[in-house]
């Protein structure tokens, strides 16, 4: 950028130079009049030139998320880089008891959802399983219908395919459709996604990748390592904690991010509801704060995966494809980032 400012101004000074400015900031006319040209109409061009071109740059490095992953909006989905689709919007089981995960899991269902997150570590799998089990046999969705999450826990990355396998037991699976490591853990992640690799030769699972890598230098020493790209990032983002420099690096591998604690996590939802950019929208919108920020984590290429056991929640939370945010109300959201998480693992 600095290398371009230096030859918009080398043109204007060759400009000024080539209708003969002088010492005294005079210049020659055709007819040999002389007109001021004064330093500061000058500089003040100058700082115009500059200004303007870095406007334009900045616009440019905002949308330049080349190789990206596109979200579809009449599908609801986006194709990962391992070249299956993916639903952008799902239900988050993270704290939530057996009976809890297992119901939110059918509601969730039965709203319309597709895309079901859980973890090892959350202690629901087989709940989360039951509840799956419970839609098809309804009839309200087929297996094929339904992209599945889960998680390997950190203490299981020793023997990862091991974990593989325990998780399919534990949710009465054939396959899972995507599973990530939870933690970055340098000591043995590399060998831990490796195990997912072979699983993904195996056909146990489709997709693999990666939660809390914040560091693009992190992400990186375990791509390098690996043979398979991980297909999604799952990390903390929300309206105070955008992640769009990891976004922007991400996307040369074909990644796409996810979004835990879209809302701000449990106790500090209310935080980002109270701020004063997001009921302004949403009142511009008919909507609650809750539904202008999932469909701005959306329309920013963000998974969202807002966890419920409260059925109207669920169905509130869904309700997000029957209006866009303007590029005005984008700017106002992305504006009040301020680089901050709530959570500290």
């Amino acid at each position: 950028m600095t290398k371009l400012k230096c030859i918009i101004t080398l043109v204007l000074c060759t400009a000024l130079a080539s209708c003969g400015a002088n010492d005294s900031g005079s210049v020659s006319t055709p007819d040999h009049t002389t007109a001021e040209v004064s330093a500061t109409a000058v500089t003040s061009a100058k700082t115009e030139v500059e200004v303007i071109f870095d406007e334009t740059t900045e616009s440019q490095q905002e949308t330049d998320n080349s190789g990206y992953p596109e979200f579809d909006f009449d599908t609801k989905t986006v194709t990962l880089n391992s070249g299956y689709e993916m639903p952008i919007l799902g239900i988050g089981c993270f704290s939530l008891s057996d009976e809890e995960a297992e119901n939110s899991v059918y509601w969730a269902l039965s709203d319309g959802y597709r895309l079901i997150d859980t973890a090892r570590i959350y202690g629901n799998e087989e709940a989360v399983g039951r509840g799956i089990q419970r839609a098809i046999d309804e009839g309200i969705v087929t297996r094929e219908e339904i992209f599945v999450t889960t998680k390997m826990w950190t203490s299981d990355y020793d023997d990862g395919e091991a974990a593989v396998q325990a998780s399919l037991d534990r949710l009465g699976l054939d396959y899972i459709d995507l599973m990530i490591l939870h933690h970055s853990q340098p000591e043995n992640d590399v060998q831990a996604y490796q195990a997912m690799e072979k699983a993904v030769s195996e056909g146990k699972l489709r997709s693999i990748g990666l939660s809390n890598y914040y560091e693009t230098e992190d992400f990186d020493r375990l791509v390098n390592a690996t043979s398979i790209k991980p297909a999604l990032l799952k990390n903390e983002t929300h309206p105070y904690h955008q992640s769009k420099e990891m976004q922007s690096h991400i996307a040369q591998y074909g990644t796409v991010l996810e979004s835990w604690f879209p809302l701000g996590g449990r106790g500090n939802t209310q935080t980002l509801f109270d701020d004063p950019t997001i009921p302004a929208i949403a009142e511009a919108h008919g909507k609650t704060s809750a539904q202008i920020i999932l469909r701005w984590r959306l329309q920013a290429g963000n998974i969202a995966i807002p966890g419920s056991s409260n059925p109207d929640h669920i169905q509130e939370n869904c309700e997000i494809f029957d209006f866009e945010l303007s590029a005005d109300e984008m700017t106002q959201l992305t504006a009040i980032d301020k680089n901050e998480r709530f959570a500290d693992y």
